[in-house]
C-alpha cells in the first residue's frame, strides 16, 4: 500500500519522539524513520529498511527532524537526475527552507544554501556557468597531472616508507587529492593541514562545518582577487577568462564545490580501493591473475562503496509521481547514491563483480553530472598504482573487524587504514617512476597481504646437487617495449 503523502507543512513538529532505548527509537514525527543521531548508526540498514517498507521512494527525516524523500531506487534516481523539468537543483524553490522549517545554521546548511553555481542553475544560466567549468577543465594537461600525482605520491610516501609502518588514510588518502587539487587550481602554497582538515569536516554537517565552509571560502576569494590580477596557466585562471565572465563570487562559489567534492570523493576512493586490496581475497585474486586492472578496480569500489553516499536536495518543480509516491511541488529529494548502487533489480547480487559496467550513480547524472569525474578517477588510478608499486608487500596491521568508520548522511568513511611493510629507503620525488618490468616482476606480492612463492624457472634434467653458474637471464629490449610496456608506460605519464 502506498503511504500517505507527507509536506513540512503537514508535520507536527510537537510530536515526541521515542525514549533511547525503546524499539522505535530513530523513529521521528510523523513515524517517519530519521537519517541521523541515535538508531541510524548505521544508515545502509536504515535504507533497506525504508526500502522494505516504501519501495524505491520513501519519506524521512534529515537533522533536526527535516522531512525529505530519499531514493532508493536506480531507475528512480535516474529519472529525478535526467527530468530537469520536474525536478532542479535550486534549492530556493524548496518549501522547508521558504517557510523557515530549515533554519540558517542548521548543520547541514552547506549543502543546502544556494549558491551561484552551475550545479544549482537551470535553463541557459546553467549552461554559461557550466560552459565555463568544462571549458576551464579542458585546459588541464592530463599527462602532466598524471606525472604529478606520481611526484606527489612519492613525495608522500617519502615521508613514512622508512619507518615500516603508516596510516594510509590520514598519512595518504587525505593528503593526495588536496595536493594534486591545489596544483590544479593554481595555489600550491595553500596546501597544508587545515586545508585538508576543513574539506573533510566542511561535508560532515559537524558543529565546525560552517566555520570550515568560511575558511576554505575565505582562501578561494583570496585565489580569485590575486589570478584576476595576475593570470596563470591554472584551472582558476582558465575559469575567470573563460567568455562566460564569470564574477569573482561566481568563481569563488565552482572553486568551493570542485576543491571540496574532488577532494572528498577521492580521499574516499583511494581508501576504499585500498582497503579492498588489502583484505579482499577475491578481489586481490582477480587483480593478481589479471582479470581486473587498477582502474577496474576503481570503477569496481565506485558501485560497492561510492565516494559520497548521497547528494542533497533535489526539489519537485511540480506536482508529480516518483516509486509510486506522489511528490508536491517544493518537495526536497535526496540524490541516493549508495542504495541506489545496490538496488536488487540491478544488482540481485552484490557481491558479483560489474567489470566493464559504468552505469552506477557516484557521480551523478543528467545536467549536473560531475564535471570533474575523469580527474578524480586519475587521482585515485594513478596514486594507487604508484603507492602499490613503491610498497609491494604492504599489508594490513590489524584485523579487518578492527577498521573503524565515520558515517553521515553524505558520506562514509574510513578513519583509519593501519599497514605494515619492509622499510623502504626514500626516493627522489622527480625521478620517473620504476620501469613497467619491475613492477610486473613486484605485483604478485603487492596484490596478495601474504608473499607468495615465486614460480621457479624451467630447470634442465640434469641434477641439482650444485648451485647453478649460469647467469639470469635478462629480458630481451624487445619485450621491455612491447605494446604493453609502452601501454603502461602512456599511463603512467612517463
Amino acid at each position: 500500500m502506498t503511504p500517505e503523502p507527507f509536506s513540512p507543512a503537514g508535520t507536527d513538529h510537537s510530536t515526541a519522539a521515542p525514549p533511547p532505548g525503546c524499539p522505535a527509537h530513530g523513529i521521528g514525527v510523523g513515524g517517519l524513520r530519521r537519517l541521523y543521531g541515535p538508531g541510524a548508526e548505521d544508515l545502509e540498514a536504515v535504507y533497506e529498511k525504508l526500502r522494505a517498507e516504501h519501495g524505491t521512494v520513501a519519506p524521512a527525516l534529515l537533522h533536526e527532524d527535516v522531512p525529505i524523500w530519499l531514493v532508493l531506487g536506480h531507475a528512480e534516481n535516474l529519472h529525478m537526475v535526467r527530468n530537469p523539468s520536474q525536478f532542479c537543483r535550486n534549492t530556493r524553490l524548496w518549501s522547508a527552507l521558504q517557510d523557515g522549517t530549515v533554519k540558517p545554521d542548521h548543520p547541514l546548511m552547506p549543502h543546502f544554501a544556494w549558491q551561484p553555481i552551475c550545479s544549482h542553475a537551470e535553463g541557459d544560466e546553467h549552461l554559461r556557468l557550466r560552459g565555463a567549468v568544462t571549458g576551464a577543465m579542458s585546459t588541464i594537461d592530463h599527462r602532466g597531472i598524471r606525472r604529478y600525482i606520481n611526484r606527489a605520491t612519492q613525495q608522500l610516501v617519502n615521508k613514512f616508507c622508512q619507518e615500516g609502518r603508516a596510516d594510509l588514510v590520514g598519512q595518504f588518502a587525505e593528503h593526495l587529492p588536496m595536493v594534486v587539487m591545489c596544483e590544479i587550481l593554481g595555489m600550491p602554497e595553500e596546501y597544508n593541514d587545515q586545508m585538508v582538515q576543513a574539506a573533510r569536516d566542511m561535508p560532515k554537517g559537524s558543529e565546525t562545518a560552517i566555520a570550515s565552509n568560511a575558511y576554505l571560502m575565505d582562501v578561494l576569494m583570496r585565489l580569485t582577487a590575486r589570478r584576476r590580477a595576475e593570470p596563470r596557466d591554472d584551472f582558476t585562471s582558465h575559469l575567470i577568462n573563460h567568455p562566460a565572465r564569470l564574477t569573482d563570487d561566481e568563481v569563488g562559489q565552482h572553486l568551493r564545490i570542485i576543491l571540496v567534492a574532488a577532494y572528498e570523493a577521492t580521499a574516499n576512493l583511494i581508501a576504499n580501493v585500498l582497503r579492498v586490496v588489502l583484505t579482499d581475497p577475491r578481489f586481490r585474486a582477480q587483480l593478481n591473475g589479471g582479470q581486473m586492472t587498477v582502474p577496474q578496480a576503481v570503477e569496481q569500489s565506485l558501485w560497492d562503496e561510492p565516494p559520497f553516499s548521497t547528494v542533497m536536495p533535489y526539489v519537485a518543480k511540480q506536482d508529480t509521481e516518483l516509486g509510486g509516491q506522489r511528490i508536491r511541488k517544493g518537495d526536497a529529494l535526496i540524490l541516493g547514491i549508495a542504495p541506489g548502487n545496490v538496488d536488487p533489480r540491478v544488482r540481485p547480487d552484490t557481491k558479483a563483480h560489474m567489470q566493464g559496467n559504468r552505469s552506477h550513480l557516484a557521480f551523478g547524472g543528467g545536467p549536473h553530472e560531475c564535471p570533474g569525474q575523469d580527474i578524480g578517477r586519475v587521482i585515485a588510478e594513478v596514486g594507487v598504482d604508484a603507492l602499490l608499486t613503491r610498497l609491494p608487500d604492504v599489508q594490513l596491521a590489524c584485523e579487518e573487524d578492527e577498521l573503524r568508520w565515520w558515517a553521515s548522511i553524505s558520506n562514509r568513511h574510513l578513519l583509519e587504514l593501519p599497514v605494515k611493510f619492509e622499510a623502504k629507503p626514500q626516493q627522489d620525488v622527480m625521478a620517473r617512476p620504476a620501469h613497467p618490468l619491475a613492477f610486473q616482476r613486484s605485483n604478485s606480492n603487492w596484490l596478495v597481504s601474504t608473499p607468495q612463492p615465486r614460480t621457479a624457472p624451467v630447470e634442465s634434467t640434469a641434477p641439482s646437487t650444485a648451485p647453478s653458474t649460469a647467469p639470469t637471464q635478462t629480458p630481451e629490449p624487445a619485450r621491455r617495449l612491447g605494446v604493453f610496456q609502452r601501454l603502461l608506460r602512456w599511463w603512467r605519464g612517463e
